[in-house]
């Protein structure tokens, strides 16, 4: 999910700019900043929140984590934590494996389901018979 760039020409940014530059709601900034420790946005007399250049590349890591490579939030933390591309490259070869199998996998389960299934009726038929004879 692309973000939209603004070019860095004043200190401060508002909630709303920084919203309207990811287009997301001021509501998910605000959630980000009590999960990521790493947001401290400097706030005015009034309260209003007040992000400087460096909290907008923060939030432009986190969008990018959690929007567009899908991770959650704790696995957001972690890859920001480690600052290694290892764990996102990982996470991503994880995930591309998991979309891949995901559209083989139900042929894949319908088959071990079918083989389940007659392996059952087949010992249902065993006891059945067994059942059958003690009864005569």
């Amino acid at each position: 999910m692309p973000y939209k760039e603004k070019e860095a020409d004043k200190l401060y940014y508002s909630i709303g700019e920084v919203a309207k530059m990811l287009d997301v709601n001021t509501s998910l900034i605000r959630f980000w900043e009590k999960e990521f420790d790493l947001l401290k946005p400097h706030k005015n007399k009034k309260g209003n929140r007040l992000f400087t250049i460096k909290d907008l590349d923060n939030i432009k890591k986190i969008f990018e984590l959690v929007k567009g490579k899908g991770l959650t939030l704790q696995g957001a933390k972690k890859a920001l934590r480690t600052k290694d591309s290892s764990f996102l490259d990982q996470h991503q070869t994880e995930t591309e494996t998991l979309v891949a199998s995901a559209a083989v996998e139900p042929e894949k389960n319908e088959k071990e389901i079918l083989q389940k299934l007659i392996s059952t009726q087949a010992k249902l038929k065993q006891v059945l018979d067994i059942l059958n004879t003690q009864n005569q």
